[in-house]
């Protein structure tokens, strides 16, 4: 298999870098704990994996040929991204309430010591169902990485072999974003930057969600 290699990878890195829903899932997660925004991170990739698997299978040709199947997904990803706005925006308002009684400390207690586990799955799952529920990723592995493919030996298989690669990238390129956004939770444990981080995302996120709803 002969693919342009260079190529492949600046596209991959650009589109790394444009910031996305995953882009917010993984920085909000690492913000509250490195460990929930690797496990976010690791979602976040295996959603790409069930696309590149789907693509491979050419299944993914199937359900962005039809309408209804396409609009279906962006739609239940459009709601997801407003579900969690609107959990920030009003964890943003609750902790805005909670600091105004005498037992700020104690109520926060329980919500930054939770169990690790629980906050790592509860960081995959976020990951994995963002991008899941991405029509763009799948048309993302059925349009660009055959660009990249030869004409010789099985296209399914070189799809494999790329996607396999842009998820290897995509990680790296994650973990190295949880350590730089785990270095902000100091600056971001200040109550009043915190409440506007979580509110500046959270309506970021209702923003994207409405967007891509609404986008033919």
């Amino acid at each position: 298999m002969t693919v342009d290699l260079v190529g492949f990878l600046g596209v991959v890195l650009m589109a790394y870098l444009v910031p996305g829903p995953d882009f917010l899932v993984v920085v909000r997660s690492a913000a509250e704990d490195p460990s929930r925004g690797r496990a976010a991170a690791l979602g976040a990739q295996t959603g790409l994996c069930v696309h590149m698997l789907a693509a491979a299978a050419g299944l993914s040709a199937i359900a962005t040929r039809s309408p209804v199947v396409y609009d279906g997904i962006k739609l239940m990803g459009a709601a997801y991204l407003v579900y969690l706005g609107v959990r920030a925006v009003l964890a943003a308002r609750r902790a805005a309430r909670e600091r105004r009684t005498a037992h700020e400390a104690a109520s926060h207690a329980p919500h930054e010591g939770g169990p690790a586990r629980r906050r790592s799955r509860s960081g995959f799952t976020q990951g994995f169902l963002t991008n899941l529920l991405n029509p763009k990723a799948a048309l993302f592995f059925l349009s660009v990485l055959p660009q990249f493919a030869d004409g010789d030996g099985s296209l399914a298989r070189q799809i494999f072999l790329l996607g396999l690669l842009d998820v290897v990238i995509g990680v790296a390129y994650w973990f190295a974003l949880v350590v730089v956004a785990a270095r902000l939770r100091a600056l971001l444990a200040r109550p009043k930057i915190r409440h506007r981080w979580e509110l500046t995302t959270g309506w970021l996120f209702i923003a994207i969600g409405v967007t891509v709803a609404t986008a033919a």
